[in-house]
């Protein structure tokens, strides 16, 4: 039998009937754990130090693996770079890998095609022409999630191959996706960099700065008091004064030790006439990071005429671009310097196209996750009559303070969505392991973990009850390694001879786990040509819906008999 699904991109949207396997009764439940990753064992590791009487459990029943969540498994340029939860959503809901920012950005930069582009052209005419100031802005590490300070470099020798006599740079610090103190390293690097074009009679400086938690990097509007501090810091120049950014770092870390880069202050570059690099009328502005999650709130205090977030005390009449779209359905920002992915054929647009009815949850922090970048980078639904989704509002604390963050209540909810009986298909991300692993606190990061296995505790009898199967996995590694580690595997410690915090992503595969309580042995994990990763996770999902994959998705981790 074939369901017939609305058209996409010109051509008709098609599921075929799985002929091999009835679906169970009850929904599938896709549970995503953010951050948990699968790890040798060693003192760090936040997810075999948590008591996980549950994840054990199924790990020594049920039909388990581990997949791939990083590098070219989620379309990042190569297996060095660490997978973030964008690409891994991406990746869960597309059932294939597309080239994701970073890659992306490199290739246009050596090709040279981005400065080909009607954007590029656009923003660096006032500054050539009439010598107005060209601002970069954006997240100073080689984090590669982000992004990647070697872009920034390229573009600021370009801008002074271009003729453009001055340039500000407008520094967030990093601390997250690198290790949590090694912003002065960035700083460093790019004051090199600053010297070796002013050296040609330029005048090339960092403007302002702040950590990235602290200062203008805020998502799904969970805190607008982070872009307002970015705000007065940049292009106001009224945060704390500082004659540079190595003394605002240096002062900070004096007067709060082991202040963390990202929760660093924001900071203003001055000199004996002030600020030495505010946002004026004429000027030009580029924002570097290519990730859209944290650029969105900055890009419409600067697009948007009508903004009524907080005051922005003036509105500087600015070109302004980002170095990728970072929302395709609301065209965020209107200038862009690298064209996007684009994401099509999703498995909630194929089941909404199907009339099969999916629910969606998270709290503020990973709910984009899945939902925007879960559907392709696509804001909105694709069906308003099957699609339910539901945000629970995130705690304004450290997450350090409350580790168990909203992990109660997003399972109190997906326990009533089991239980209404109205959707096969049920998503939702716990946070806890992304957020709290960011803080590189070992012990909060344990209860972190066990917070979660006690809602997958909880969960599963209801899921069982219903006739049902729950999925498990996560969309990157995080909580296991907490602490820093050489190439060799030893463990690094800090000037107090404690181990160094870690407080980035991992490069570690990822558990996946089918729970099916009625399992009779009608299929088994695939043996597939190519190394499973999590592209491979929603042909699976389809499969076990009662549907075939489509042609274009990648293989599924399971083959029926």
């Amino acid at each position: 039998m074939e369901i017939i699904a609305h058209i996409s991109g010109g051509k008709m949207l098609k599921l075929d009937k799985n002929s091999k396997f009835t679906p169970r009764k009850g929904p599938v439940v896709f549970i995503i754990m953010d951050g948990v990753g699968n790890a040798p064992e060693y003192p760090g590791n936040a997810c075999l130090l948590a008591r996980t009487p549950t994840l054990d459990a199924l790990k020594n029943k049920y039909l388990n693996t581990e997949i791939k969540a990083h590098g070219t498994a989620v379309g990042l340029p190569s297996d060095d770079d660490m997978g973030n939860s964008e690409v891994g959503h991406n990746a869960l809901g597309a059932g294939r890998v597309f080239d994701q920012g970073a890659k992306l950005v490199e290739k246009a930069l050596l090709s040279g095609d981005i400065f080909t582009t009607d954007s590029w052209k656009e923003v660096v005419q006032k500054p050539i022409t009439d010598n107005t100031t060209l601002h970069f802005l954006g997240l100073l590490s080689d984090g590669n999630v982000h992004s990647n300070i070697s872009h920034l470099f390229k573009m600021l020798e370009r801008a002074a191959d271009e003729g453009i006599k001055k340039v500000r740079v407008h520094i967030l610090l990093d601390g997250r996706d690198v290790p949590e103190t090694s912003g002065l390293t960035y700083v460093q690097a790019l004051e090199e960099e600053l010297q070796k074009l002013n050296s040609r009679g330029l005048d090339f400086r960092i403007a302002s700065g702040g950590g990235r938690m602290i200062t203008t990097m805020d998502r799904y509007g969970a805190d607008w008091r982070i872009v307002e501090r970015g705000w007065q810091a940049h292009v106001l120049g009224e945060a704390r004064p500082f004659k540079t950014a190595e003394e605002a770092i240096e002062t900070f870390r004096s007067e709060k030790a082991g202040l963390a880069d990202q929760f660093l202050p924001s900071f203003t570059i001055v000199d004996e006439n002030g600020p030495v690099g505010t946002i004026e009328d004429g000027d030009s502005v580029i924002f570097f990071n290519y990730r859209g999650d944290r650029s969105i709130e900055i890009t419409q205090a600067f697009e948007q005429k009508d903004f009524d977030k907080f005051d922005r005390k003036r509105f500087p009449d600015v070109v302004y671009a980002g170095m990728m779209e970072y929302d395709g359905d609301l065209h965020l920002p209107k200038n862009y310097l690298v064209q996007p992915p684009a994401i099509d054929k999703s498995i909630s647009e194929y089941l909404a196209s199907a009339g099969v009815k999916q629910f969606a949850i998270s709290e503020t922090q990973k709910f984009g996750h899945v939902t925007y970048f879960w559907n392709g980078n696509k804001t909105g639904k694709f069906n308003e009559e099957t699609e339910v989704y539901k945000e629970i509002p995130s705690d304004l604390v450290p997450f350090e303070e409350r580790p168990w963050m909203k992990a109660a209540e997003i399972t109190d909810a997906v326990i009533e969505a089991i239980e209404s009986g109205e959707y096969p298909f049920i998503r939702l991300n716990f946070a806890n392991g992304d957020m709290v692993g960011h803080t590189g606190h070992l012990e909060a990061a344990i209860t972190a973990m066990q917070a979660v296995d006690l809602s997958i505790e909880r969960l599963l009898p209801v899921i069982e009850k219903a006739g049902g199967i729950a999925v498990i996995t996560a969309d990157h590694g995080n909580l296991d390694e907490m602490w820093e580690m050489d190439k060799n595997g030893n463990i690094l410690y800090d000037k107090n001879d404690k181990p160094k915090k870690r407080t980035a992503h991992t490069l570690n595969k990822v558990p996946f786990i089918i729970f099916d309580p009625q399992y009779s042995g009608e299929y088994t994990l695939s043996k597939l040509e190519s190394e499973a990763g999590l592209g491979n996770v929603a042909a699976t999902l389809l499969n076990l819906l009662g549907f075939e994959k489509p042609e274009e998705y990648n293989p599924s981790l399971i083959t029926f008999k």
